[in-house]
C-alpha cells in the first residue's frame, strides 16, 4: 500500500464495539464452526470440519477479524442438541448482522463472508463437497444472516 492509500477499514475510524458487541460476533462466528462440526456426525468427520472451520475463521480480517481474534470472554456456545447450539448461533448472526449495519456498514460483507469461508472449509473438510445435513445447516446459517 503506498503511503498516500488508507485502508478500506480503519480500526482507529471505526466505532467502537461494546464488550456485548464482540461477544455477540464471537458467538455468532465461532458458533458457526461448531454447528458445521455437528451437521456431520462422527469423529473423524467432526473433528476435520471444526479444524477446518478454525483455520478459516483465523485467517478473518478488518474489524471482523480483529474482533475474532480476541480471546471471547464469556462465550457460552452449546446446550443439550444441536438444536439448542443452533437457536443461539441463529440469533448472534442475525444480530450481529443488524450491529455491525449499524455501527460499521463497511464491514457487514467481510462478517458475511468470513461465515461464508468458514462453511465451505468446514463442508469440504471430509468429502470435498458438503453432504446433505451439512448442506441443510449452511442454508439455515445463510438464513440467519439474511434475517438481519
Amino acid at each position: 500500500m503506498s503511503e498516500n492509500a488508507t485502508p478500506a477499514t480503519s480500526l482507529s475510524t471505526a466505532p467502537a464495539l461494546t464488550a456485548e458487541d464482540r461477544l455477540t460476533l464471537q458467538v455468532a462466528a465461532h458458533g458457526v464452526v461448531a454447528l458445521m462440526a455437528v451437521a456431520d456426525p462422527g469423529a473423524i468427520s467432526s473433528t476435520r470440519a471444526g479444524i477446518a472451520g478454525g483455520k478459516a475463521l483465523s485467517a478473518a480480517t478488518g474489524l471482523v477479524g480483529h474482533v475474532l481474534a480476541g480471546k471471547p470472554a464469556g462465550m457460552r456456545l452449546g446446550g443439550t442438541s444441536t438444536a439448542d447450539l443452533a437457536d443461539q448461533v441463529f440469533a448472534a448472526l442475525t444480530a450481529s448482522v443488524r450491529l455491525l449495519g449499524a455501527k460499521a456498514p463497511q464491514e457487514v460483507e467481510n462478517f458475511r463472508d468470513t461465515v461464508g469461508t468458514v462453511m465451505a472449509a468446514a463442508s469440504r473438510a471430509h468429502r470435498g463437497q458438503p453432504g446433505p445435513a451439512e448442506a441443510a445447516m449452511i442454508r439455515k446459517i445463510t438464513a440467519a444472516l439474511d434475517a438481519a
